[in-house]
């Protein structure tokens, strides 16, 4: 395969450079082919570019495993190889959308006439030849290249977009009780207002991670905050128990949509360096927003405004949301900024076969059952990794809402707090949380080193260290809160104090192992089943809706502290997952068959670089 791939670039790095002699591309001396075709690597899952749309495009790129981009970028490599990289990358990130497989469905009827009397004209010249791309590495219109102002805007309200859908989730859960009483049903019947949310979270990504690839990252996380809004008003106007489950479940459907495309935008915006930090912050909001809702939920059912208002509030946020998105956020998906590219360039050049490659798309239901249902479960079934990884993470995800529950229980029932004051205990996982997105916005400088030393190529496991001691702790503070939290004897400070390892482990093991799969899967990241992964739903989503149903039930009759020993105990037994991937992983990847491995740049590979800078900037002087 290797040995097909290096001939297949050395072809078309020779007929680009024959092609490009007279032009500016063309100036810099070509390395020697064996050097130019080696396939150097990327660690972005995300990253799509192109280049001058006048290279000639070699459709056997679509066969390649090796993504270079951002490691072409970072090495200084010629402005003919850079070209070739960007073409590469954004053809195999084209390639990985949905319905981009799909041939033209052959008619048997025949061909309608013209019109007018008019023959049929010729046909065109080379499709590719009218395929826009962006213009080399420094291409204002690529995301990656944004201003760092722009960036953070993006981010910021993004940021605000996906804590209104997490914050939804969980303040509604406060008014449980209230639902109950007002239409006569039982807890367990209200607490469905809460599980067919979380249904309705892994439903949605269903719909918006195939509309992302096909129409950009906007359009979905406009629209479906508009619809998140609409819903959570039917919520806060419902006058039967049926019209409010029925909106709750399309809260989570259009809710969703932030979870399933914000982590893609930001995978879009910034490369491999950075990435770390923004999916920090992400993930961050993801965990925020249920664990500040309860005390707001319990203080506004405690107030003159009613249980109705933990519905009217988050109907306002996603409004908010709605507007801000509307009117700032930029498109992000490369394939689609090249779509708006080559409509600009149509409308003001007048040559209308210009297209982007993403205008060829068609799509029927098969693609979208192999890329939504079939790919995700080959991946699930076939890969150990994913299937301890996603094991581990759904758990993870799930006590998020098991401790919800628990803390009502320690804090209201136990400590006799009313339903306002037993949310704020939860502030000590928040601290947690801090404490470690904190400690990966420092740590990520030394990832960085790594990255220069390893010639830009990332190693998945260097991801996991951190996983295994987040691992620990979050077992450890388990079993504090327990056999902490289930008597009155003891301060409530203490238990309050265990949502730091809690929160710490939280945070740490859901961003490092999400980087893993990342790092691991490249351009298949969008099909693996994941928590809150783009493109599927996974066990977690699942798993969310029946731990808030059974939760309660558990912790009353097992008692909260073996309640929480029995949670402890599963935590403990999945600490030695990183451990063995840690060891293992690299063989594991090996062996895989969606996971490509790559090999660092060679010195002598950097030295020939370096030479080829020297050489080119003597030229440029001369």
């Amino acid at each position: 395969m290797s040995n097909n791939v290096d001939h297949e670039l050395e072809v078309a790095e020779v007929e680009a450079n024959a092609q490009h002699q007279s032009e500016d591309w063309g100036q810099e001396k070509a390395r020697p082919s064996a050097e130019a075709a080696r396939p150097s690597t990327s660690g972005s899952s995300m990253s799509s570019t192109g280049s001058s749309s006048s290279v000639e495009y070699n459709p056997n790129f679509h066969r390649l495993q090796s993504r270079n981009t951002e490691l072409d970028l970072e090495r200084r490599r010629s402005g003919l190889s850079q070209a070739l990289s960007r073409i590469e990358t954004q053809r195999l990130q084209h390639s990985m959308t949905v319905g981009e497989s799909v041939k033209s469905r052959p008619s048997k009827l025949p061909l309608p006439p013209f019109g007018a009397g008019k023959p049929y004209p010729p046909q065109l010249p080379s499709r590719e030849d009218y395929v826009v791309e962006f213009d080399g590495p420094d291409d204002p219109l690529y995301p990656q290249n944004w201003s760092l102002k722009t960036k953070i805007w993006i981010s910021a309200m993004l940021a605000f977009t996906s804590i209104c859908s997490t914050f939804d989730s969980a303040i509604f859960s406060s008014s449980t009780k209230a639902v109950a009483r007002v239409f006569g049903v039982g807890i367990e019947v209200s607490t469905l207002s809460s599980s067919l949310y979380i249904c309705g979270y892994a439903t949605g990504p269903l719909i918006w991670a195939p509309l992302s690839e096909l129409k950009g990252r906007r359009p979905p996380i406009i629209f479906a905050m508009l619809g998140f809004g609409i819903f959570n008003t039917g919520v806060a106007v419902a006058k039967d128990l049926q019209t409010l489950l029925i909106c709750r479940f399309f809260c989570g459907v259009f809710g969703s949509s932030p979870l399933a495309v914000v982590a893609a935008v930001f995978s879009d915006i910034y490369n491999n360096r950075t990435r770390g930090i923004a999916i920090a912050c992400f993930s961050s909001t993801v965990f925020l927003g249920p664990l500040i809702a309860p005390f707001i939920g319990g203080f506004i059912n405690m107030s003159y405004l009613g249980w109705r208002w933990t519905a009217y509030i988050p109907a306002f946020m996603g409004y908010a949301a709605f507007v801000m998105n509307l009117f700032f956020l930029k498109e992000s998906y490369p394939p689609v900024v090249l779509v708006d590219k080559a409509a600009e360039l149509r409308r003001r050049t007048k040559n209308w076969g210009i297209h982007a490659k993403q205008e060829e798309i068609e799509v029927d239901l098969r693609d979208l059952v192999i890329n939504n249902f079939s790919r995700p479960l080959r991946l699930l079934i076939n890969e150990p990794l994913i299937l301890a990884v996603t094991f581990y993470l759904s758990f993870i995800y799930g006590l998020l809402y098991c401790f919800l529950t628990a803390y009502t229980l320690v804090f209201q029932q136990v400590h006799g707090m009313n339903a306002g004051v037993s949310g704020l205990p939860l502030f000590g996982m928040v601290v947690g949380l801090f404490i470690a997105a904190s400690y990966i916005i420092i740590s990520s400088g030394s990832y960085v080193r790594k990255l220069d030393k390893n010639g830009g190529i990332p190693v998945p496991e260097w991801r996991l260290p951190p996983v295994i001691i987040g691992g620990a702790l979050f077992a450890a503070g388990i079993f504090w809160f327990g056999w902490t939290g289930f008597t009155k004897n003891i301060h409530w400070i203490v238990p309050t104090l265990s949502g730091l390892f809690t929160g710490f482990g939280l945070l740490i093991i859901f961003i490092q192992l999400f980087n893993y799969l990342i790092d691991t899967y490249l351009m298949l990241y969008h099909s693996v089943p994941l928590p809150l992964s783009p493109q599927t739903p996974s066990a977690d989503q699942w798993w969310q809706p029946v731990s808030s149903l059974f939760s309660r039930q558990m912790f009353e009759n097992m008692g909260i502290q073996w309640a929480s020993t029995l949670l402890g105990c599963v935590a403990v037994c999945l600490v030695p997952i990183p451990v063995a991937f840690y060891f293992f992983g690299k063989k594991l990847r090996m062996k895989s068959k969606f996971a490509p491995f790559f090999e660092p740049a060679s010195e002598s590979h950097a030295v020939d670089m370096d030479e080829e800078i020297t050489e080119t900037e003597a030229e440029e002087r001369a």
